[in-house]
C-alpha cells in the first residue's frame, strides 16, 4: 500500500506556470507519473517517469511540461509552463507498486483565457 498526496494546483492565466508535487508515503521503485481528467472526458496520461529517469509525455504537453522525480523524498513533480485553457483538469498522481497503480486524490488546475 502507498498513499499519495498531491499539491500545487490552482487557478492560473493562460501562458502561466504551475508546479504540481506528489509525495508518496514510502519509497517507490516503479514508475510514477501524472494523469488528468477534464470535465466530461476520460482520464488521460500526462507524463510518467521511471526510477531510472525514462520519461514519457502526452503529445499535447511535450515541450511545455516537465516531469521530475526526487527518489530520496519519494516525490514526483510536474512543472507546467505555457499553460492553455485546454489544460484545465483534475490532475492525478499515480504510482506503480508491484505492478498495481495507486492514485492520489487529485488536484485541480484551472487555466483561464
Amino acid at each position: 500500500q502507498v498513499q499519495l498526496v498531491e499539491s500545487g494546483g490552482g487557478l492560473v492565466q493562460a501562458g502561466g506556470s504551475l508546479r504540481l508535487s506528489c509525495a508518496a508515503s514510502r519509497s517507490i521503485i516503479g514508475t510514477m507519473g501524472w494523469y488528468r481528467q477534464a470535465p466530461g472526458k476520460q482520464r488521460e496520461l500526462v507524463a510518467t517517469r521511471t526510477i531510472s529517469g525514462t520519461t514519457n509525455y502526452a503529445d499535447s504537453v511535450k515541450g511545455r511540461f516537465t516531469i521530475s522525480r526526487d527518489n530520496a523524498k519519494n516525490t514526483v513533480y510536474l512543472q507546467m509552463n505555457s499553460l492553455k485553457p485546454e489544460d484545465t483538469a483534475v490532475y492525478y498522481c499515480v504510482s506503480y507498486l508491484a505492478g498495481s497503480p495507486y492514485w492520489g486524490q487529485g488536484t485541480e488546475v484551472i487555466v483561464s483565457s
